[in-house]
């Protein structure tokens, strides 16, 4: 398998392997100046992996912060990157939120029906992941958590109605390949590239990802 940044199929998903974390997290660092932060792993013993932290009831296994105060153990540089995950080459990929972009975060059908529209739209688009959780998060420009609610306000939504959450300062995204519990890894729906090392404004995305959650939870009231 390709040692890249970038893997869109789910049948391409690599392993979480110690070398291809190690010189991923270094590319966020050294390509995207994006912050990396090293974060727990799964335990590869009997059926089911376990999160390095040892809760049983984990909510996020093997893709969470893995050390009180994580904010301050960040770095955006490639050489500390490469230090951190040398001494622990199965730490998850973890990228704080709030310094140089932000996320945000839907279900997933809702974000494929955001993501359709907004290419019949020609809008500009950064990178996009996908969750084993089954939820999308489209990268933004920093600012995004304050004005969201506002936005969708503007657009006739009650924010608390739609499940469109927006990931600003103090908190975090597991970044490809990151293993989440048993249910597989978080996958690049669009990889990061020179075309869009240019990210968009929140006020650029919200209006097709406020209708698609709009349409989301009209269909699960109907349910």
């Amino acid at each position: 398998m390709e040692d890249t940044i970038g893997v869109t199929g789910a049948s391409q998903v690599p392993e979480q392997r110690g070398e291809l974390l190690i010189e991923t997290a270094v590319r966020y660092a050294e390509e995207r100046h994006w912050d990396v932060l090293p974060g727990a792993w799964l335990e590869d013993e009997g059926e089911v992996p376990r999160c390095s932290c040892g809760a049983a009831d984990c909510a996020a296994p093997g893709a969470h912060p893995a050390v009180a105060g994580w904010a301050g153990h960040a770095t955006g540089s490639a050489t500390a990157a490469r230090r951190l995950w040398s001494r622990n080459p199965r730490a998850s990929i973890l990228l704080p939120t709030g310094r140089t972009f932000e996320a945000l975060d839907v279900p997933e059908t809702a974000g494929c029906l955001a993501l359709a529209r907004m290419e019949r739209m020609d809008l500009p688009l950064g990178p996009v992941t996908r969750t084993p959780g089954r939820r999308m998060l489209f990268f933004v420009l920093p600012g995004a958590a304050v004005k969201v609610p506002d936005l969708v306000r503007h657009l006739g939504w009650p924010p608390a109605s739609l499940d469109l959450v927006a990931r600003g300062e103090g908190d975090y995204v597991a970044a490809p390949p990151t293993r989440v519990g048993a249910h597989g890894a978080v996958q690049w729906v669009r990889e990061p590239t020179a075309a869009n090392r240019w990210l968009p404004d929140a006020d650029e995305l919200i209006s097709p990802l406020a209708y698609a959650c709009g349409r989301e939870a009209a269909a699960a009231r109907g349910r």
